[in-house]
Formats: structure tokens, sequence, C-alpha cells
């Protein structure tokens, strides 16, 4: 059994660790709110510029001359997995749910046939990934603090990934990324950034389900395509980086909270403990002096 000076010091260290804890608390509330707000009002652009450029893709007829973006290489082979995460820990199970989601994604594709590789955007992801395809990554970036992010930091890892893809060295490439819907819920999410996806809407939905109404286009879709597909891919890197930024503050939040209350309940078990050794010291210490003065 610990002495009670041992408990003292322990109590001691714990109240310690629960004040940093309260304090990465509040930091996290701080930073999450402004991380919340930059992601929603993000989202109705890269939303509506996704199904803008679905919506072209499908009226397209692909040729020899379209943009390689929306035809594709012609092949289904090779499969690039973009995991974005954050450079830092203690944000409970927000890096681990991404990852854990593209281990799967990527155990399905292996198992038919496919080769997956990696590019990740965080230090956390590639240390969790790392251990299970050490030889697949293509190229890892540690971005730092999220929040900070501009969207010219976005545009470059996009024009690198578009120029791999060029290159030949993937067929296609899909983003992992935590989407931000409350403080205690953070939902992993993959998306396909390249090439696009076809519209989901079936031909003949009504308009006032989703439809896109006749439009004509001036100059044509493909020329607009050209113009449009790469700055969708860095918009849709921002807001995935954006989403991170909020879900990781929101985790970051819930595990802290978590971490100051068993902290406060570790002292009371603590202090319980200490209280009972010592009335334990004083009894035998008063049971020693009156057997000491009966002595006599």
């Amino acid at each position: 059994m610990a002495s009670l000076k041992a408990l003292k010091i322990r109590i001691a260290s714990v109240k310690s660790t629960q004040k940093i804890t309260k304090a990465m608390k509040m930091v996290a509330a701080a930073k999450l709110r402004r991380a919340q707000e930059a992601a929603e009002a993000g989202r109705p652009y890269a939303q509506r510029l996704e199904s803008v450029v679905a919506s072209l893709a499908s009226k397209v007829t692909v040729s020899e001359s379209s943009p390689k973006l929306l035809a594709g290489t012609g092949k289904d082979q090779v499969h690039l997995f973009v995991v974005a995460t954050s450079d830092k820990g203690l944000a409970g199970a927000f890096n681990t749910n991404i990852a854990r989601l593209a281990r799967k994604r990527a155990g399905e594709l292996i198992a038919e046939g496919r080769t997956v590789k990696f590019y990740t955007i965080g230090r956390k992801g590639r240390a969790v990934l790392n251990r299970l395809y050490p030889k697949d990554f293509i190229h890892s970036i540690e971005p730092g603090d999220l929040g900070k992010l501009t969207f010219s930091s976005a545009r470059g890892y996009a024009d690198d990934l578009i120029a791999r893809y060029e290159a030949g060295q993937f067929d296609v490439a899909h983003l992992f990324y935590s989407n931000f819907r409350s403080v205690l819920a953070q939902e992993p999410t993959e998306q396909q950034i390249i090439p696009v996806a076809p519209s989901s809407v079936p031909a003949g939905t009504p308009v006032s389900q989703g439809a896109p109404a006749a439009v004509i286009y001036e100059p044509d879709e493909e020329a607009i395509l050209a113009d449009l597909l790469p700055r969708n891919v860095a918009i849709q890197l921002y807001r995935a980086i954006r989403e991170n930024a909020a879900s990781e503050q929101g985790s970051k939040m819930t595990a802290m909270d978590n971490a100051t209350r068993n902290a406060g309940d570790l002292i009371k078990r603590l202090n319980t403990v200490y209280n009972r050794q010592r009335q334990a010291a004083i009894t035998t210490e008063l049971v020693e002096i009156i057997s000491g003065a009966e002595a006599l």
C-alpha cells in the first residue's frame, strides 16, 4: 500500500494534470467557434461547385480532347487515398476514425485486385497507416495548425495531385476527411475527387427534386470544365481541411472534458484512500500512547 507521502504527491500530480486538461478544453472551445464558422461558411460553395461540375460532366461526351480530369485514364487499377488528418493528438478518436475508414476501403479494393497508394495530409494519419502500408506511400505533408491553412495551401496540394495524376501515378483519387456535424459527432467521409464523378441525379427527375434546368453554355461545357475541374479539386481539399479543423477542435474539446472529469473522479478516490490511511495511522498512534500510559 502506498505511503501517505506518495498519495499526497499523486493527488497533487493529478490536480496539475486536471488544470492542464481544463485549460486545453477552454482553448479548444475558443478555436472551435472560429473553425466551425469557417467550415459552415465554405460548405455551400464547395457543395454547389461539386454538383455543377458533376452535372456538366454528365452532359459531356467524353472524347480524346476532353480534359483528363474528366475523361480519366481509361483504367481503374491504381487508387490513391488522400487521407487528411491533423499533426496533433489529444483529440479523441478524430484521427483514428479517418484512418480506420481508409484502411477499410483499402482492404476492399486490395481484395478486388486493385493497387492502393497513400497521400497523407497530417502526421497522425501517416503514423497510423504507415504501420500497415509502409511501401505504398507516395507523399506525406505536415500542414501544422489546420485552422491557419489558407486556400493557397490547398491549391498547392491540388496542383501536386493533378501533376501526379497527369504523370500516370494513379487512376482514381479518393479524399478521406472528417465531416463536422456537432461537438459530439464528427463523421469520417470518403469522396472521389479525381476524375470527377458524374451526377447521380437520375434522368427525368423533376426540377423541384433537384434536377438541373436546361442551360445553354457559352463557351461549351468542355471549355468550362477545363477551368472548373482543377479549381474543384482545390476547393474540395480546402473544404476537407476546414471540416477537419472544426472536427479536431470538437473532438479535442470532448476528450479534454472527459479527461477533466476523470481526473476529478480519481482525485476523489485518492483522497478517500489518503484519509482512510491517515485515520488508521492516527488510530494506531493513539493506541500506542494509551498502551504506553497504561504500562506506566
